[in-house]
């Protein structure tokens, strides 16, 4: 159960929101202290599973051959083998278009190097390089996880935001996914909270309303 200060901080984004014609999300904005973000071994870059859900669609594209691409047709948006990506990586255009439009990608570990040398350009800068799927691994409950997970990533910016929910959702489960995600985070910094200098909940275009 969240923090009802969180709770209370959410309904407020969610009841000074004007009204729009589209399905607003709810962002989390979060403002680091005290770090030293120049040194990429203190950047945050985690996935988070989010406990209910991110309210939207989660775009997956899985690399795969053989038996584990058959069983990801089944929950993936896409399933690309080894000759599409020798494709993309002749069409730096088409490359970037995927990756901007895909949230999570998941490979099998021997197309993992070919992705590197065909796609690494692409998908490195944009900090989605593939999770690998070893062949212990059970590839539809990867692509389940991933559904409901959202990515923490700071790279050198004391500002960064991450999908919470979204507007037609309640406060109480927005709630407790921000809850999650500050535990997460306070877990991981060397400070903890004290890392933290504010973190603000707001819709798409609504006001942001301080949570801690």
């Amino acid at each position: 159960m969240a923090d009802q200060e969180i709770e209370n901080a959410v309904s407020r984004a969610l009841e000074e929101a004007p009204p729009r014609n589209f399905r607003e999300t709810v962002d989390l904005a979060i403002n680091l202290r005290d770090i030293d973000l120049n040194d990429p071994s203190n950047r945050i870059d985690q996935d988070v599973v989010l406990p209910r859900g991110t309210g939207q669609e989660t775009t997956i594209v899985v690399f795969a051959e053989g038996e584990t691409a058959l069983r990801a047709e089944e929950v993936a948006e896409d399933v690309l083998d080894s000759d599409d990506l020798e494709d993309l990586g002749d069409d730096d255009s088409e490359a970037k278009t995927l990756a901007d439009e895909t949230d999570f990608f998941l490979a099998e570990e021997e197309l993992m190097q070919a992705i590197g040398r065909y796609l690494g350009t692409v998908l490195g800068p944009r900090g989605k390089m593939p999770t690998p799927v070893s062949p212990d691994d059970d590839i539809v409950e990867m692509v389940e996880r991933l559904k409901n997970s959202v990515t923490l990533r700071s790279g050198d910016r004391r500002t960064f935001h991450t999908r919470v929910g979204a507007e037609d959702m309640s406060a109480d489960e927005i709630a407790d996914n921000i809850d999650v995600i500050l535990r997460r985070l306070q877990a991981d910094l060397e400070k903890g909270p004290l890392n933290l200098d504010a973190v603000y909940v707001k819709t798409t275009m609504g006001p942001a309303v301080e949570v801690a």
